[in-house]
C-alpha cells in the first residue's frame, strides 16, 4: 500500500478552529491523507502557526514517563518552510519522566533539529524514518546526536 503523504490527493486541510480538539490518531489519519505538496502549502500559510503551537503543545501528554525517568534533555525544533522562508523554533525540555514545551527558546539545547513541514508531519504519525532522513540531509541535526536518535521513542507516537 502506498504511503498516502506522498501521493496526491484531494484538498485536505488542517482547519485550525477544530484542530485542538483532534485527537493524535485523527491528526495522524488528516497528515496521511495529505500530499507533501498539501502538507508544504498548509505549513507555509497564514494558520502555520496555529498548527505548530497545538502540534508541540500536546508533546507533554505524550511523554512516556517508564522512558524519561531520570532523562534531563532539551531539544529544538526548527521549522523551516515558513512563509518567506521564515522558520519557527519550539523546545521540547524532558525534565524526569515530564515535559514542556516553548516557542523561541534562549540558550544552547543539548540537541537541535532542523527539519521542514513535511519531515516534521513524518515523524510526528510515525510515517518516516528519522534516522534515514539524517542520512539523507533531510533532517539536519547539531548537538547530541544519540539524543536525537532516541527522542522519538520518549513520546507515544499515534498512528492513524
Amino acid at each position: 500500500m502506498p504511503d498516502r503523504i506522498n501521493d496526491e490527493g484531494p484538498p485536505m486541510t488542517l482547519d485550525p478552529s477544530t484542530f485542538s480538539t483532534m485527537t493524535p490518531q485523527e491528526f495522524s489519519r488528516t497528515v496521511a491523507a495529505m500530499s507533501d505538496r498539501q502538507v508544504e502549502e498548509i505549513m507555509g500559510g497564514e494558520h502555520r502557526r496555529t498548527i505548530l503551537d497545538a502540534i508541540f503543545r500536546r508533546f507533554p501528554s505524550a511523554v512516556r514517563a517508564d522512558r524519561t525517568a531520570g532523562v534531563h534533555k532539551t531539544v529544538d525544533f526548527r521549522v523551516t518552510g515558513g512563509p518567506g522562508g521564515s522558520s519557527d523554533t519550539y523546545r521540547v525540555t524532558i525534565d524526569d519522566g515530564a515535559a514542556r514545551t516553548e516557542r523561541d527558546p534562549s540558550g544552547e539545547p543539548d540537541a537541535s533539529l532542523m527539519l521542514g513541514p513535511v519531515e516534521l508531519a513524518k515523524v510526528l504519525t510515525g510515517r518516516g524514518n528519522p534516522t534515514l532522513m539524517v542520512v539523507r540531509g533531510k533532517i539536519k541535526v547539531r548537538g547530541d546526536l544519540g539524543l536525537a536518535k532516541s527522542f522519538s521513542s520518549y513520546f507515544a507516537v499515534p498512528k492513524g
